[in-house]
């Protein structure tokens, strides 16, 4: 029996993912109360409704966030985002992660997972200030080692102290799938297992949310 591991965070009425994004808003548009008019005694439902932007909560980024003629979701398939062997990477306690933390290890076609401990900060003023992230050369270096995916338990994949985003720029202009905001990753092992992120068929949009998790046999 495979074991599933949950690495999104819950998305919620009034959550902040990044700073000076607006939250979302989880209403009703038919109330349970109201549905009682169109239904027999009894019979009720509740039809929800959410206004929110793409980067909210545990998200994928593919080429058409940064690229505007790439791949939006509606594109991306789904051997790109299912069931990918995956290996965690240990940048604990690490600011700007470089190419040491992946030489030497078996990462081609694999979706790599690079666990910080930033998720701790999660919903959080501290969140947003001096996170974790991969430098431009160790994106290179995960390009040219031809991985399938690059995730990360942090408020972003590049450092946001300036204005360039050389991170997504590499990995999203070569193809390779982002996935930012993740959590539980200390719950998993150093490999041996698969790793799942799918998003909504989207057109016309380059991130949206996901529920990320891991299957451990």
């Amino acid at each position: 029996m495979q074991k599933l591991i949950d690495l999104s965070h819950t998305i919620f009425d009034g959550l902040i993912t990044y700073k000076g994004l607006p939250a979302p808003i989880i209403c009703d548009y038919l109330s349970r109360e109201k549905s009682r008019e169109f239904y027999e005694e009894g019979t009720e439902f509740q039809i929800g409704k959410i206004e929110m932007v793409t980067n909210t909560g545990t998200y994928i980024d593919c080429p058409f966030h940064r690229f505007e003629h790439g791949h939006d979701l509606s594109q991306i398939a789904l051997e790109q985002c299912v069931a990918l062997d995956a290996i965690t990477i240990n940048a604990k306690d690490a600011t700007a992660i470089d190419t040491t933390c992946f030489e030497g290890k078996d990462i081609k076609n694999k979706a790599v997972l690079v666990y910080t401990n930033w998720a701790r900060h999660w919903n959080t003023a501290d969140y947003f200030e001096g996170h974790p992230y991969l430098t431009a050369e160790a994106a290179t270096y995960l390009k040219e080692a031809g991985v399938k995916l690059v995730g990360i338990d942090s408020h972003n994949i590049d450092n946001t102290a300036g204005r360039s985003r050389p991170v997504h720029t590499t990995l999203l202009g070569a193809d390779i799938l982002i996935v930012e905001h993740l959590c539980n990753l200390d719950k998993l092992p150093e490999s041996g297992y698969k790793f799942n992120a799918v998003p909504p068929k989207i057109k016309g949009a380059g991130t949206f949310a996901v529920r990320a998790y891991a299957s451990l046999k």
